[in-house]
């Protein structure tokens, strides 16, 4: 038989050596969620470029308007450096002055129609010189750890659409949102899975659909060397 009545048991007092391992599990969760914070998420326009772009603008990937700049050595906008608040209108900035004009005319058009709802087109990457792609892919490999690895996020100069100005990273988060729904309008389709922020013109989409997208970079055929 069980008795009715529960047994009352006096609480056990937590012994001081069990406080500190408690102390020092917490804290190690914490300094690891604090190193993960940056790691790129598959959604944000942020995504890994303003994770790399703790030491440069971040590959085929955009960087937040805020975290332009930093650890590109010798280059700068001549080489498709982008600063904080440009714009797909802005024709002095050679990111966006060497792209397609065709693509630069679809983004514009589509950005005009999204000023209507309150959202502004800011340009995270554009065209970009072949040395500046290749400085972001060290930049990439020095981050992620490895080329393997590096190679999700950033492509080579010889097979990355921004070289050859056919790619926008689009900021921030609203605009990158009204392009998923909106962008075939204007035959913009986004690439991978992974960047949310880039966009290449497909014009055979307009009134029909975007091609299925890429894992990331390494899964595109044009990746491959």
């Amino acid at each position: 038989m069980f008795p009715t009545t529960p047994v009352r048991r006096a609480p056990r007092r937590a012994r001081p050596g069990a406080l500190v391992a408690v102390g020092v599990l917490v804290a190690g969760v914490a300094a690891l969620g604090a190193s993960l914070g940056d790691r790129p998420s598959a959604a944000s326009p942020a995504g890994p470029s303003a994770a790399i772009r703790s030491t440069t603008v971040g590959a085929d990937a955009a960087p937040s308007p805020d975290a332009h700049g930093d650890g590109s050595g010798d280059l700068g906008p001549a080489e498709g450096e982008v600063g904080a608040g440009v714009t797909v209108f802005d024709d002095a900035v050679p990111a966006v002055a060497n792209l397609d004009p065709d693509l630069r005319d679809a983004v514009r058009r589509a950005a005009t129609d999204a000023a209507a709802d309150g959202i502004t087109f800011y340009v995270n990457s554009g065209w970009r010189s072949p040395a500046f792609q290749d400085q972001l892919l060290r930049d990439a490999v020095t981050r992620y750890g490895s080329a393997a690895e590096a190679a999700r996020w950033v492509a080579t100069a010889d097979t990355s659409p921004h070289v050859h100005g056919d790619a926008i990273d689009v900021g921030q988060w609203d605009a990158s949102s009204w392009l998923s729904t909106h962008g075939v309008d204007y035959g913009l389709c986004q690439i991978y899975d992974n960047e949310s922020w880039h966009y290449e013109l497909r014009p055979e989409a307009v009134g029909g659909r975007c091609p299925d997208r890429y894992a990331d970079p390494t899964d595109d055929p044009r990746m491959q060397p």
